[in-house]
């Protein structure tokens, strides 16, 4: 009897635990219904019962900026690319002079007004204005890149340039004409190719200098020409080419 007693004393209060377990189960089911209800609720564009989570909610996101910039700072990432809007840089044009076929410029002056005058013309219109006969013709300027194929033939684009821009004016009896373009050649190539072609054609020739820039000019009769041209860094040299005439 006491045998069976004991083990009787042991499952009584067992087994009430297990009953306040079940007790506790209920509540937390409860619990657990509410908060499913007012999460729906919420859903359902009704807004939630709690006050502080209803401020949690509305409230603005605040960022800290100096903690965004050491955000996933151990994250790989793809290598750098050019941007998709950058223009490409392109290689020197050719050079198909024959050098043989050129008689050497003489040597430049070191005194060239030009070369400064130049430097602070943001135009092909305003280049040509630093000329003052140029000034009448410069109001009628039309820019179209058919110009370059209307100069005199002494003053052709160099062999194999890549064109720029250009602009030129008939009218009033004006026939000017402003070119710009990168050629193939060395500085002192063109300035050559430039030389041998305006004094085959019956120009005089003066040729100045003032660091990387040269300027080439001469006239014949009431024509006139200058060659502004300036050696580049990754090869070839840019071109402004002004004719008046002939």
């Amino acid at each position: 009897m006491d045998m069976m007693a004991k083990p009787l004393r042991i499952l009584i209060p067992l087994t009430c635990l297990l009953l306040a377990g079940c007790g506790g189960q209920s509540d937390d089911d409860a619990q657990l219904n509410a908060l499913d209800n007012e999460l729906a609720a919420m859903n359902d564009g009704q807004p939630a019962q709690d006050p502080q989570l209803a401020e949690a909610l509305a409230g603005q996101i605040m960022v800290d900026p100096g903690l965004t910039q050491t955000s996933n700072a151990n994250a790989v990432r793809p290598p750098n690319r050019p941007d998709s809007d950058q223009v490409p840089v392109l290689p020197p044009p050719g050079d198909p002079v024959d050098p043989r076929t050129l008689k050497s410029a003489p040597k430049a002056s070191s005194d060239c007004p030009e070369c400064r005058a130049s430097a602070k013309a943001l135009t092909l219109g305003a280049l040509a204005g630093q000329q003052a006969a140029n000034a009448r013709c410069l109001a009628g300027l039309r820019y179209s890149a058919g110009w370059a194929g209307h100069l005199p033939a002494a003053f052709a684009v160099y062999p194999g340039s890549r064109l720029n821009e250009a602009a030129g004016n008939d009218a009033g009896g004006c026939h000017v004409r402003i070119v710009s373009f990168r050629a193939g050649g060395p500085v002192d190539k063109v300035i050559d190719y430039y030389f041998t072609r305006a004094t085959a054609a019956g120009y005089d020739a003066d040729h100045k200098r003032d660091g990387a820039q040269h300027v080439l000019g001469g006239t014949q009769g009431a024509a006139a020409y200058i060659v502004y041209a300036t050696a580049r860094r990754d090869g070839g040299t840019d071109v402004d080419l002004i004719v008046k005439g002939g």
